[in-house]
């Protein structure tokens, strides 16, 4: 047993002391791990420190020198106030259609004619009625004639003591009875001759005129299509001939937000651009502003009339208007109203708008109210606030952009 024993304790591991070299793998291990963290955290501050390249651009004056300036930009249409789809008074089938697309036709220009075959029958029957009733009026008119000349003459006989009273009397009767049919004859006649009238109104009725001067826009009827002044039958019953536009009549309709209203008035001067020609400027005024705001855009209807017409100007054009100041009145927000890129406009905290400006190499934030893209595809935005023309703004970065960061602009 001592030696089994022995044996045991012979194989029992001494914990007691440690072996050589433990300590150093330790101290390795941290280290490693020290110098880690270090490149990590260095790697981190390099890339804190090195710019954001981003695009930049230059903030431009929104209007030339040298002129009234725009306190306000909008955007609208042309219109016409004198428009209208031509249409017939009665249903009918068109057999003939005198108009085509930019016609020139003056007031009461015959533009198409319906079948008529129906409307001239019944007009030849009412005026053969009204005829017939002449001839018994007038039947009746010498009847008449000859009772009183009989009632004369009973007369003198019953005086003679000739003629009894019976017969005076019945000759009496008669001619009261004659006079009687005649005045209902008469005005048989007279409703005879409004009939005559109300079918000669409806063959006129057949011939479609045009209401006023003006170029026709579009055809919208053919030779055998059913036309008629309600929509029915489908699609098969036409409700137009042709819509005619009044060119005399051509005006700039523009939505302006109602926060800017209040830069509008009454004869103002504006300055148009028609997005067809944007190097023709046209002079135009206000005429009104139409008392009523849309809920659901925010804006206001403005009517603006043209100082002058072109053949050019076409209804439903697109057109840019500028609402200019009066002379020697510079208002301090138009001075400020400066040309930036569309992308340069970024959203900001509650809904606003911001710029972010490259002032020494590091972004700073701009607060502005963007009113309307200009340019021919809207590719630049005219702004107010705190913005400068001549300062660099960001056209294009990353979106975790914020104030101090260091950029640099890209080749």
């Amino acid at each position: 047993m001592a030696l089994e024993k022995g044996t045991l304790d012979g194989l029992r591991i001494d914990r007691g002391e440690e072996p050589a070299g433990g300590g150093h793998r330790f101290g390795l291990l941290a280290l490693v791990l020290l110098l880690v963290a270090a490149l990590a955290g260095g790697g981190w501050w390099l890339a804190a420190a090195r710019p954001v390249e981003v695009e930049v651009a230059t903030a431009v004056e929104a209007a030339p020198a040298g002129g009234p300036r725009a306190v306000l930009n909008a955007s609208g249409y042309v219109t016409a106030r004198r428009q209208a789809t031509v249409s017939s008074k009665v249903t009918g089938k068109v057999v003939e259609v005198l108009v085509e697309e930019g016609m020139a036709v003056q007031e009461g220009q015959v533009l198409a004619r319906l079948d008529d075959a129906t409307p001239r029958r019944i007009l030849a029957l009412a005026a053969a009625q009204l005829q017939a009733d002449r001839g018994a009026l007038h039947e009746t008119e010498v009847r008449l004639e000859e009772a009183r000349l009989a009632l004369r003459r009973s007369r003198e006989l019953a005086a003679g003591g000739v003629e009894s009273q019976a017969d005076l009397d019945a000759a009496q009767a008669e001619a009261d009875s004659l006079q009687a049919r005649l005045a209902a004859q008469g005005e048989g006649v007279e409703v005879a001759e409004r009939q005559v009238a109300l079918r000669r109104q409806d063959l006129d009725d057949t011939v479609i005129r045009a209401p006023f001067a003006g170029v026709a826009i579009s055809k919208d009827a053919q030779p055998g299509e059913m036309i008629s002044p309600v929509s029915a039958g489908g699609g098969f019953t036409r409700t137009g001939i042709c819509t005619l536009v009044d060119m005399s009549s051509l005006e700039i309709e523009v939505d302006v937000n109602e926060a800017y209203i209040n830069r509008v008035r009454p004869a103002q001067q504006v300055e148009a651009v028609l997005d067809a020609y944007p190097e023709w400027r046209i002079p135009a005024h206000v005429i009104i502003t139409v008392p009523a705001a849309d809920r659901q855009k925010a804006t206001v209807k403005v009517r603006i009339g043209l100082a002058q017409l072109d053949p050019r100007i076409l209804p439903d054009m697109g057109v840019k208007v500028g609402f200019l100041e009066d002379a020697g009145t510079a208002s301090p927000q138009a001075r400020r109203s400066v040309l930036v890129p569309r992308a340069a406009v970024r959203e900001g905290e509650g809904g606003g708008k911001l710029v972010w400006v490259v002032a020494g190499g590091r972004l700073e934030r701009r607060s502005v109210a963007p009113e309307i893209e200009t340019g021919a595809a809207g590719e630049q935005v005219e702004v107010i606030g705190d913005l400068a023309a001549g300062e660099q703004v960001v056209a294009a970065g990353p979106d975790d952009l914020r104030a101090g960061m260091r950029v640099k602009a890209k080749d």
